[in-house]
């Protein structure tokens, strides 16, 4: 999948994406909702966190993170077992994650993130909520996208 409408409408059916990192010299997956902005074909997604705990230590400690989404899930069924198969649309994506630190940068990304969970637009957002916790952004230096829906 190459076509960023495409790819933006399957980013839009998504809700958590799974983002990767190293901690303490292993892998650590976490699961998050998210925002998304694209220009051209450039991908940016804003995630919200607790101040403390173990992913935003390891976020600000190593910026580099994996970011994958998939949807579209079912399974394409068969006569003989190793005929079936399963549909998905899946995103993965290397980049660095930002800490934001503005008010009126933290406040775009939760906007953004509020817009892709809910649908709807927010504008009454608390500054003592928004100061509660860290907004991260990450810019995705590459990404690809796959899918299979029974005709490809």
């Amino acid at each position: 999948m190459t076509d960023i409408g495409e790819i933006t409408k399957m980013i839009g059916e998504c809700m958590v994406c799974r983002v990767g990192m190293v901690s303490e010299g292993k892998v650590y997956v976490v699961p998050m909702n998210f925002g998304y902005e694209s220009r051209g074909d450039k991908l940016t997604f804003y995630l919200h966190s607790a101040k403390v705990g173990r992913k935003i230590g390891t976020l600000k400690e190593e910026p580099e993170v994996c970011i994958e989404l998939d949807c579209r899930h079912g399974l394409k069924e068969a006569e003989l077992p190793c005929s079936h198969s399963y549909y998905y649309a899946s995103l993965i994506g290397t980049g660095k994650v930002r800490v934001l630190k503005t008010f009126e940068e933290k406040l775009h990304g939760l906007k953004e993130v509020m817009r892709h969970q809910t649908g709807k637009e927010f504008d009454n957002f608390d500054e003592k909520w928004v100061n509660a916790v860290e907004v991260l952004k990450v810019e995705l230096d590459e990404y690809a996208c796959k899918h299979y829906d029974g005709t490809n």
